[in-house]
């Protein structure tokens, strides 16, 4: 029942994150499922399992409050369902053991990049509100599809982020239109995984408490996606990301000693700490 409640938090905790950046629920949802012990495709097919539930509901509540682009949507919906079908598809056939670190090392990576990402760089110009063309639209769709089924989230660390960077859409309809393609990329992941593993691999129970707490969230994460600072928001998801991943790395292997691992903890913890103080400066200046 304990753990219940901490996957029901886990769930409402990162669809906040996720209705308000744009990014964060597969990521931090599969990070801690591995973390719990999960097999890859198992923690994968669970999350987009339960993210189909709150995608949808956080999808209304983002065009409830005006912040999607319907053009960027449609636009991106067809190849990131391909490409996370075919990523589902990939990521069942192969060892749960093998998949582990590399999945961990590929989040990791994202965390990393989504610190850099909200702390260091500045977005004062106004956007161009010119839209995004489906040459932009269709290969970035696959790849960030193809990434979210094979490492349990990437669509919004993805996409988000290199929309946000063309400038040509207001920031907040840029985290509304990802948030609501995603139900559509989350649904073909999940048939994916149950196509090439079945229904007996989904574990119901976490995916129903994580699904009940992102419920919760949805609407409050698309009316705070106006009033939270965004740069503080990605540095904590991006650091909690970093710090769980970094877990799965550092006790893959026997040959690191306890000292050496806990220095590594210690020295993400020091960045992570600078991360936040940054952003937070930022955000005054701002």
């Amino acid at each position: 029942m304990k753990k219940l409640i901490i996957l029901a938090f886990i769930g409402l905790a990162a669809q906040l994150v996720d209705g308000s950046l744009g990014m964060g629920f597969g990521i931090t949802s599969t990070s801690l499922l591995l973390l719990l012990g999960s097999a890859p495709a198992a923690a994968s097919a669970s999350v987009h399992l339960a993210e189909v539930v709150t995608n949808a509901a956080s999808g209304i509540s983002h065009i409830r409050f005006g912040n999607v682009n319907k053009q960027t949507v449609l636009r991106l919906i067809i190849p990131g369902s391909a490409g996370a079908f075919a990523g589902a598809c990939l990521l069942s056939s192969l060892p749960g053991d093998v998949m582990k670190p590399y999945i961990s090392g590929f989040l990791l990576c994202l965390g990393i990049y989504i610190i850099c990402r909200f702390a260091f760089k500045n977005h004062n110009t106004p956007p161009s509100k010119k839209g995004f063309s489906s040459k932009q639209l269709i290969p970035l769709g696959l790849a960030a599809g193809f990434m979210d089924a094979t490492g349990g989230g990437g669509w919004g660390p993805i996409t988000t982020p290199v929309l946000l960077a063309k400038n040509d859409d207001e920031p907040r309809k840029v985290i509304g239109s990802v948030d609501t393609s995603e139900f559509a990329v989350s649904l073909s992941a999940t048939l994916g995984f149950l196509v090439s593993l079945g229904w007996t691999e989904v574990n119901w129970t976490w995916v129903i408490a994580i699904m009940i707490g992102g419920i919760i969230a949805a609407p409050a994460a698309a009316w705070l996606v106006r009033k939270l600072p965004a740069h503080l928001l990605g540095v904590l998801v991006g650091g909690i990301i970093i710090l769980t991943n970094l877990r799965t790395l550092l006790h893959t292997g026997s040959f690191l000693s306890a000292t050496v691992i806990n220095y590594s903890y210690a020295a993400v913890i020091l960045m992570w700490a600078a991360a936040v103080w940054t952003a937070i400066k930022r955000n005054r200046r701002k």
